[in-house]
């Protein structure tokens, strides 16, 4: 699969890497050109300088081919935005978008934007933890 990822925070980048090593086309977009250096050195796919949230940008990472686009920023209304763009103007089948509000994730989820919130997952698997359940 072409998959397109927004962001090369830790979680970006880790994810790249899993996706590449399983032969999927994988290409990086994240305003900050450091960021690139958290991608392993095994890394085979494209690391691209620049916004999620331009329509230029987006079209240099090739978002007209993509099969998934993943928006990772630390901030969620770039990463919604980004999503949006993507599916509503470039027609990418599948988005998935991480958001750290949870009452947000819910809403984004109704109008059918595939969404994960971290503040959730992390609660849940604490809560298991301290109640004695396996993660």
């Amino acid at each position: 699969m072409k998959i397109t990822i927004m962001g090369c925070g830790r979680v970006g980048a880790m994810l790249a890497g899993l996706l590449d090593a399983d032969g999927h086309t994988i290409t990086v977009l994240d305003t900050d050109a450091y960021a690139f250096r958290r991608l392993p050195a095994t890394f085979g796919g494209t690391a691209l300088i620049g916004s999620g949230t331009d329509e230029e940008a987006l079209k240099r990472a090739g978002i007209q081919e993509a099969d998934i686009f993943i928006a990772l920023t630390q901030g969620d209304n770039r990463n919604i935005l980004a999503v949006q763009l993507a599916k509503h103007v470039f027609n990418v089948p599948r988005v998935i978008c991480r958001i750290y509000d949870p009452l947000r994730q819910e809403v984004y989820n109704t109008l059918g934007i595939e969404c994960f919130s971290p503040t959730t997952i992390i609660a849940r698997l604490m809560q298991e933890k301290i109640e004695g359940q396996e993660a």
